[in-house]
Order: C-alpha cells, then structure tokens, then sequence
C-alpha cells in the first residue's frame, strides 16, 4: 500500500481518535440539564465511537479489526480519564462506546453494499 493510500485511509481515524481524546481530557462536561445530562452524555459516546468504528472499517476492510481496534481505544480513552480531574474511567462507558463502534461498523458495512 502506498504512502498517500495508507494516509488517506488512516488521517481520518487518527483525527477522530485525537478529537475524542481531547473531549476525554476536558474536567467536566456537565451540561447542566439535570438528569438529561446523563442520558445525551452516553449518547454522545456511542455517537463519537460510531464514527470510529465506520472510520475504522473504512481504514481496515474488516469489521473484526474494526470493532477490536474501536474496543482497544475505549479502553485506552477509560483509562486517559483515571488520570483527568473531574473524570473517571468507567466500564460501563466502554460498553457504550463498543455498541456505539458495532452500530457503526454495522451501519457503515450496510452503507457500502449499496
């Protein structure tokens, strides 16, 4: 694979996952909703990490290795949280974040046997 391929199949997820990690980086994402900020918070996890794994198949032409490397940076992103004042890392959240990359893989998958 070239160079440029190889670049334009990866800058993307690596600009996603970067995007996601500096959302990660952020003390507090208190929407100040109440009760609804729980909800549209674990909705904008499976959210970001559906984009990732539809970038990630898109980069692998595989939806094993899309869905691993979208679990691998859940982990990774729980993990970088432990270590941000005001977050924490949670297994739950990773659980979100590997049904958000599945739909996305899924969805993407769908989208391309078109």
């Amino acid at each position: 694979m070239s160079a440029s391929r190889a670049a334009w199949l990866w800058l993307p997820v690596l600009v996603w996952a970067g995007m996601i990690f500096a959302l990660s980086a952020i003390p507090s994402l208190d929407s100040g909703l109440g009760s609804w900020d729980f909800a549209l918070r674990k909705l904008a996890h499976a959210t970001e990490y559906a984009v990732l794994g539809a970038l990630l198949l898109r980069a692998t032409s595989s939806e094993t290795a899309a869905f691993a490397g979208g679990i691998a940076y859940a982990i990774t992103d729980e993990i970088h949280q432990t270590f941000v004042a005001g977050r924490h890392g949670a297994p739950l959240d990773v659980a979100i974040d590997g049904a958000g990359v599945l739909i996305g893989v899924l969805v993407a998958r769908r989208l391309a046997r078109r």
